[in-house]
């Protein structure tokens, strides 16, 4: 039997940017920026690229996957980490030394049936797919007599896939999936210390935008700890963003400006509306592209179409709504998926929640909303205070 060589890898496969045509390369580096980024620090870890995938490396020693997967399986763009035995002898007594290895590591009496998938991407072996996947699977059954070969629905299978190595693995750990961070511009969101926008954010990021937030402040009507909610929620974030700045903007004045100036059933809208133009205002000096809200068609009294309408026309760049169409549990589903619920319940007030009316409008008209918004002389001046004297907090 010829001698055991291998050395344990990460095999990270990604989806959508396989399809990317000539912009593939562009997504591909994103990906292994954040990947090398995630690792840093953890130890000497190299990332190479392959033909489909990426391969993480400990040159360091002994990878430990239970402290590497973690860190790479939140990156936005991986759709499934397989922990692998990677081997430069394709010599076949190695590949079946190794499966049978492979096996009794992850405890092979678990499972009843198995099945060996061979996939040959070396056309210069001299063995054909099935004829690898026969000899070692007959190999197995011999050393393993209490398991049988299923090749329809087993209850293992095991991969060996022949390229310039030889790679041998049995799990496919799925990742969230979508484009890398960053690969598809800057948006900034409207971040509460509500349920339904961090989960916004989370989507955007997960299409390849790199998100931003906004907090909108209202001491000393809403608590330092409400502040501290909307921070906890950043931070939970940069799990899968790497990275996050939030504005926190002093929102006191110009709350207690329109409280006195408009029609109290009107107040939600055209806080919203001021809100909007302080994001705009925040967001172009980033260079973001859009504005993302945590809005639900339908599910409170200013998310209504006529009212996304009437907040939309304050708007000087696109405002993006990922949760439209969403359901309220759908919403909190994904927020404990990304563990931002239990953050997102600690009850500490926003400052819309405070000021929100009994009875607000639910149709309002975009016409008499900017024809009374035309009558409020200080309100820009109320609106550039905030934005000049917002705090940015790094994450």
């Amino acid at each position: 039997m010829a001698e055991i060589t291998e050395e344990n890898v990460l095999i990270v496969k990604y989806g959508e940017i396989a399809v990317r045509g000539n912009n593939r390369k562009f997504f591909i580096e994103r990906l292994l920026r954040t990947i090398r980024k995630n690792l840093d620090g953890l130890g000497d870890f190299y990332v190479v690229k392959e033909q489909g995938r990426l391969i993480v490396e400990d040159r360091g020693g002994e990878m430990d996957f239970d402290k590497v997967i973690p860190k790479v399986l939140c990156i936005m763009g991986i759709i499934c980490v397989s922990p692998a035995v990677r081997t430069k002898n394709q010599d076949l007594d190695n590949l079946k030394a190794i499966c049978k290895k492979h096996m009794n590591d992850i405890g092979v009496d678990e499972y009843k049936t198995f099945k060996i998938e061979t996939k040959r991407s070396n056309k210069k072996y001299p063995l054909e797919s099935r004829e690898v996947s026969a000899a070692v699977g007959e190999y197995i059954l011999d050393n393993f007599p209490n398991s049988t070969v299923d090749v329809h629905n087993p209850d293992l299978t095991v991969y060996i896939e022949l390229r310039n190595d030889a790679y041998i693995y049995s799990k496919l750990i799925k990742g969230l999936g979508g484009l890398p961070v960053g690969s598809s511009g800057k948006g900034i969101v409207m971040l509460s210390g509500g349920i339904d926008s961090p989960v916004s954010a989370f989507l955007m990021a997960k299409r390849g935008v790199e998100v931003e937030g906004v907090y909108f402040n209202s001491p000393p009507y809403t608590s330092e700890r409400a502040k501290q909610k909307v921070v906890d929620l950043a931070e939970r974030l940069t799990l899968f963003t790497g990275s996050f700045k939030l504005y926190v903007v002093p929102f006191t004045d110009l709350q207690l400006y329109l409280l006195e100036n408009v029609p109290h059933d009107k107040l939600t809208i055209f806080l919203k509306r001021a809100m909007t133009r302080v994001a705009c205002i925040l967001g172009e000096k980033d260079g973001a592209l859009a504005v993302i809200t945590g809005d639900s068609v339908g599910q409170v009294a200013s998310q209504t179409m006529q009212g996304l309408h009437a907040i939309s026309a304050a708007a000087t760049m696109p405002i993006i709504r990922p949760l439209a169409g969403f359901d309220k549990q759908e919403i909190v589903d994904i927020a404990r998926q990304i563990g931002t619920f239990d953050i997102s319940i600690r009850p500490y007030e926003d400052c819309c929640t405070i000021f929100v009316a009994k009875h607000p409008e639910t149709k309002p008209k975009t016409t008499v909303i900017e024809k009374i918004e035309s009558k409020l002389t200080e309100l820009d001046k109320y609106i550039n205070e905030a934005v000049e004297n917002a705090e940015i907090i790094e994450l």
